[in-house]
């Protein structure tokens, strides 16, 4: 059976984030799938790298968490494509800090990006998701799944378990409507993430090093691997799923 979100050869798909890492990764694997994408993130430079090569993806410089992006995401995808089929959520910022020295500001700038933009992006793109009858893909964390804690990252953490409980409600409310909403959880992927969030190479490379002795699969992940997972989840065969979370971690978060 297939969604009508899936009857045109080429989908629009727009990616949060899309300078980087997953977001890049995932832009790119809907763009050589023959998909237009809209990747939208801060920084023109990186999204323009994202964009270089693949004349599928356009960029769009904005600020997830300004009060007028999600109208201004939404009006720039019907604009290009006509419609969107896909949203992944995938935006997301994380400072670490222990509970004694976590300031105010940077727990809300954290929250902003990791749950009130997918929030009000999901709900800004609803109309045009009913048409196609389209799927959100909101990128969680296999760190803040089960009963796990998450020492220094706790407001990332929080946010991510809020982003699957929004997962599984928003599948539930958006079901009658023919939405589907899903959530890939990556564990530790090399995206360069942890130097972005102010540790040194050096340290992220130890990190990274250290992950590979406590992963069952003794390694981390690709960003690749997470896009391959996305299109999964958005493929016509997936239609009969919605509400799920998937773990893509190696194993890590069931040993």
């Amino acid at each position: 059976m297939n969604d009508s979100s899936n009857d045109s050869a080429a989908r629009a798909v727009v990616i949060t984030g899309g300078g980087t890492g997953i977001g890049r990764a995932t832009a790119r694997a809907y763009a050589d799938g023959g998909d237009r994408v809209l990747v939208v993130g801060r920084t023109a430079r990186t999204l323009a790298e994202t964009a270089d090569g693949h004349p599928g993806i356009s960029c769009l410089v904005a600020d997830v968490c300004a009060p007028d992006t999600p109208e201004l995401i939404v009006k720039t995808a019907m604009a290009g494509f006509g419609r969107i089929d896909v949203l992944v959520n995938n935006a997301s910022s994380g400072t670490p800090a222990p509970l004694e020295r976590l300031d105010r500001q940077a727990a809300l700038d954290g929250l902003a990006v990791n749950l009130l933009a997918p929030m009000m992006l999901t709900r800004q793109a609803i109309p045009a998701l009913a048409e196609t009858r389209g799927t959100v893909v909101n990128i969680s964390s296999a760190g803040s799944l089960g009963r796990r804690a998450w020492p220094t990252f706790s407001v990332y953490g929080a946010s991510k378990v809020a982003l699957d409980f929004l997962t599984r409600t928003w599948a539930v409310e958006l079901a009658p409507l023919g939405i589907r909403v899903v959530a890939v959880a990556p564990g530790v992927v090399a995206t360069g993430m942890g130097v972005r969030a102010g540790a040194t190479p050096e340290d992220y490379a130890a990190f990274l090093e250290w992950m590979t002795t406590v992963t069952p699969l003794r390694r981390v992940g690709r960003p690749e691997e997470i896009a391959w997972w996305v299109r999964q989840l958005t493929a016509p065969e997936a239609s009969f799923a919605t509400g799920i979370v998937l773990a893509v971690d190696g194993g890590a978060s069931v040993t």
